[in-house]
């Protein structure tokens, strides 16, 4: 027995400390939702599901806002990996027998690319704590037997916002219910709906990065084929946990994968790969513009150059500046000069018998 107790103390101590680490997050989401609420409830009421949605929905935009400079380095790391595989290639087939050896000049590969393969789990690492801090705000409204129970301090501190978060329906399903918690047919029928539109979204979007965004050389190797498995393996993680998620956390995941969507395609069609699909009809609509791919193409490359706060490039050396480091060349000597000697300049020398 006293064994039973220590590991439920220890567990009791992990759920404390978790708690502590996860306060500021709870505070802040609810914080973001009340705030929210408040702005819509005077158009849509005050205890519609519309406005308990229409706050998740604000709630996502702000998150994903603030994750745009992470999002960015995502899709660019992401590219760059797959364009740095041909070279990862010739790596292995020279170094291949000696790990130590092709671990450095892979990690020197990256540095020169500027490739940071950890730069693609950002904008999802940084928003999974904002994820289960919603679902536990949502969770705790709905479990809350005492207003003073739900997680969060604007929802805890108004115990009217509680009942109203909890009993708020949307298509006659409460937002707060999951596909197991509910036997309503409106609540099984909705999260299904959500589920399948989160898991289409999430595969176009990695189809869209990979298809059009990729030159036809890095769609090989085993990068390549890891990244094809993960295309058809998350979205059946996401659909499998789904069920147990609450309505208003499926609306959460569903308004940013759309947003993820919209914001790829932006920086694809405006910033696409060289050798991509996406590259070939950006440099399409900029002849169709009147204007030069590769000029075009110079600037791009230039902004971001400065942008990482990369040394100008040394300017190429013009024709000057080519003669002047020109080595000197002796100049050949006229006939008349041949049969003189060093002297002073314009000196005869005469010949004696």
């Amino acid at each position: 027995m006293v064994p039973l107790l220590s590991v439920m103390g220890i567990w009791d101590w992990f759920v404390d400390v978790g708690n502590t680490l996860m306060y500021p997050l709870h505070w802040a989401v609810s914080g973001i939702l009340v705030f929210f609420h408040w702005a819509w409830s005077p158009l849509l009421g005050v205890d519609s599901g519309w406005t308990w949605t229409l706050s998740i929905v604000c709630l996502t935009i702000v998150v994903r806002i603030l994750t745009i400079p992470l999002f960015v380095r995502q899709i660019r790391s992401s590219r760059n990996m797959q364009l740095v595989q041909p070279k990862m290639r010739e790596l292995q087939k020279k170094y291949g027998h000696d790990r130590e050896r092709l671990g450095q000049e892979t990690m020197k590969l990256y540095r020169e690319e500027g490739v940071n393969p950890m730069a693609s789990c950002l904008p999802l690492l940084l928003q999974m704590p904002i994820f289960f801090a919603l679902f536990q705000v949502l969770n705790g409204a709905a479990n809350a037997v005492n207003p003073a129970d739900a997680v969060g301090n604007w929802l805890r501190d108004d115990p009217t916002l509680v009942n109203s978060l909890r009993e708020s329906t949307i298509f006659g399903a409460r937002i707060s219910d999951t596909f197991l918690s509910s036997a309503l047919w409106e609540v099984k029928v909705l999260t299904v709906v959500l589920i399948l539109l989160m898991t289409a979204t999430l595969f176009f979007t990695q189809l869209q990065l990979m298809r059009k965004n990729m030159p036809k050389e890095a769609l090989e190797g085993p990068f390549a084929q890891q990244q094809k498995i993960l295309l058809y393996v998350f979205p059946i993680i996401f659909a499998v946990g789904g069920i147990n998620f609450p309505v208003g956390v499926l609306i959460y995941w569903l308004t940013s994968n759309l947003w993820t969507m919209g914001q790829q395609f932006y920086i694809i069609r405006n910033n696409p790969a060289p050798g991509s699909d996406a590259y070939a009809a950006w440099e399409e609509r900029q002849r169709q513009k009147g204007h030069d791919p590769k000029v075009e193409a110079a600037k791009e490359a230039d902004k971001a150059r400065r942008q990482k706060g990369e040394p100008e490039p040394a300017a190429p050396a013009t024709g000057v500046q080519r003669q002047q480091v020109q080595r000197q060349q002796p100049r050949r000597q006229t006939r008349s000069q041949r049969g003189k000697k060093p002297g002073a300049p314009g000196q005869a020398q005469t010949r004696t018998d």
